[in-house]
């Protein structure tokens, strides 16, 4: 099992460390480093700025949402960043949720998975830099009855083939990311419960394209925070827990919300959305049991750390992505390094 680091968004208030976090990343031998959008700063400039300062450590976008960029702009995208980062990009898609694309891209969400679909067909056949022609429901290139030309992409990537991840929750998406992409970005992950959760719907995709599980990276992303009092950690991430289980998303339409439910927190994460929508964000991380965070999370010492991580590994994960808490770049370090010293300790470095 390898390591990866997640940066998450630029200027949540850390982007002064997020640079020495990388390259800290980077000289411990971590695999990836992977930074996110939303509504904010985009991942392809984060990640040019990171991958001009680091060495080998792989640069992902976690994720690109599909929304925001025709998959024409994303090859060309990927290409560029593969190139000038001499092959170390990895490509995350994600479709993002109704709130952002409909009110921050204006763009209708529905068929999200026939819409990614047809945006990764077309991102490939894209990438191969054969002349670009697709029929879709959602796209269609050329555009009938105007000017427009079958083109192909100028740029040469580094690699034939760049890695293509997307991010899934739901049992649909799931299964689909198996069948078309080569990993997968998991989000509230627990290694409990991560057969029936996710990893049994990414092998049923992988068996429908007559693959197997050997080569895709099962790539959750977990915070870890590092001490003996297990109680206290776990009591940081209860504003981060909440936001995602009570308030991403709308009542009806909460992919994390759903997810605390197939894990059997379903009365909790009724009672976790109720109080956060109604306004009362601190009784929605009040109600979150304790129990839901250690599960979704990397809490401890190192030696509880690396008997997690061993749970990890046998639940089928190939890349374990960390987002080490502090408040202080010596904190985030430390934490990185004790990731490190916890995959050694596990027997999986």
């Amino acid at each position: 099992m390898r390591l990866g680091i997640n940066l998450g968004y630029w200027g949540a208030g850390m982007d002064a460390d997020n640079l020495a976090v990388a390259q800290e990343a980077d000289r411990l031998g971590y695999a990836v480093c992977w930074a996110a959008e939303a509504y904010g700063s985009d991942a392809p400039t984060v990640l040019s700025w990171v991958a001009a300062q680091t060495e080998r450590i792989d640069i992902g976008s976690a994720i690109l949402q599909i929304p925001a960029r025709t998959p024409a702009m994303t090859a060309m995208t990927a290409a560029t960043l593969d190139s000038l980062s001499g092959g170390r990009f990895r490509l995350g898609l994600g479709v993002s949720g109704p709130q952002v694309s409909e009110g921050w891209y204006g763009v209708k969400f529905d068929k999200p998975l026939a819409r990614t679909r047809e945006y990764v067909d077309i991102v490939r056949k894209a990438m191969t830099r054969e002349r670009l022609s697709y029929e879709g429901e959602h796209w269609t290139l050329p555009l009938p009855g105007g000017p427009g030309k079958p083109l192909k992409l100028t740029v040469h990537p580094q690699r034939e083939h760049i890695p293509l991840y997307i991010a899934a929750i739901g049992p649909k998406n799931l299964q689909q990311t198996g069948e078309i992409a080569d990993g997968a970005l998991l989000i509230f992950p627990s290694a409990d419960h991560l057969e029936e959760t996710a990893v049994s719907h990414l092998r049923a995709g992988r068996e429908k394209a007559g693959k197997t599980m050997e080569s895709f990276d099962v790539c959750p992303t977990l915070p870890l925070a590092v001490g003996e009092d297990v109680g206290a950690l776990a009591d940081m991430f209860r504003p981060y827990t909440a936001l995602y289980v009570g308030g991403m998303g709308s009542r009806k339409q909460n992919f994390y919300n759903q997810l605390a439910r197939r894990m059997g927190y379903e009365k909790e994460a009724a009672e976790i959305q109720d109080k956060y929508l109604s306004g009362d964000k601190d009784g929605a991380a009040a109600a979150i049991p304790q129990q839901l965070i250690d599960q979704t999370t990397l809490l401890g010492s190192v030696e509880r750390i690396a008997e997690r991580m061993q749970a990890y590994a046998a639940a089928g994960v190939t890349t374990l992505t960390l987002a080490p808490a502090g408040f202080t770049l010596a904190d985030r370090v430390a934490s990185l390094r004790a990731g490190t010293e916890a995959l050694e300790r596990a027997g999986l470095a």
